[in-house]
């Protein structure tokens, strides 16, 4: 979900006014991705690094992350979606730790889908945490156990990762679990990011062969 900032930029706005565009975006993309049955969305809300931004900046996705736990997360629940957050979620104020705690120890009697949301997350920390815990316990690992260790425990690799904006990096985005994954960058920004994109993004992917370093 990349070019928020810039979106308002290009158009003379502030940078909250992105973000908040930005998640009337995340809604549709969402709701269409689970009409299609695509069982597993994972978005990149909030890196270990975005905490450099303005404290500005960072107070109002702190409110807009209240708002969407509240509202827009608790209706996706009440409609079948499971709600995963992953990250150190530990560094975030108190009250949204508990609205994120509550949301995600939710699940619906049939799961529709499940939406995971990093936030507070970087794949370089994830990994040293993982490797720690590892050296902590004396364990020899392998790449099944050492996965176990993980934020993403228990949720399957990701096949497909679009990142809009035009960059072309994973910027600290499950380093370890997209090793196979397939990567599409897209240049529009994040609030351009509609239904017609998505499907030329998923176009893309269909014609691919995948060989898994066969």
């Amino acid at each position: 979900m990349d070019g928020n900032g810039r979106w308002a930029k290009y158009r003379g706005l502030s940078r909250k006014i992105g973000h908040a565009e930005g998640v009337k975006t995340l809604e549709k993309i969402v709701n269409e991705v689970f009409a299609l049955k695509i069982p597993y969305i994972t978005v990149y809300a909030f890196s270990t690094e975005n905490w450099k931004r303005d404290k500005e900046e960072v107070d109002s996705l702190l409110d807009l992350f209240r708002n969407y736990f509240n509202k827009y997360f608790t209706k996706l629940s009440e409609k079948g979606i499971k709600i995963n957050v992953f990250g150190d979620i530990s560094a975030f104020p108190e009250d949204l730790q508990q609205d994120i705690t509550r949301l995600t120890a939710f699940i619906p009697e049939v799961i529709n889908g499940t939406l995971n949301v990093a936030m507070n997350y970087g794949a370089r920390s994830e990994i040293i945490r993982a490797v720690n815990t590892a050296v902590e316990n004396g364990e020899k690992v392998d790449a099944e156990s050492f996965a176990s260790l993980l934020y993403t425990a228990g949720i399957p690799d990701p096949d497909f990762i679009v990142r809009t904006s035009g960059e072309q990096r994973l910027s600290n985005f499950l380093l370890y679990q997209a090793a196979y994954s397939e990567l599409y960058f897209c240049k529009k920004m994040w609030p351009d990011f509609d239904k017609r994109e998505l499907y030329k993004a998923l176009k893309d992917y269909s014609s691919r062969i995948r060989k898994f370093g066969k």
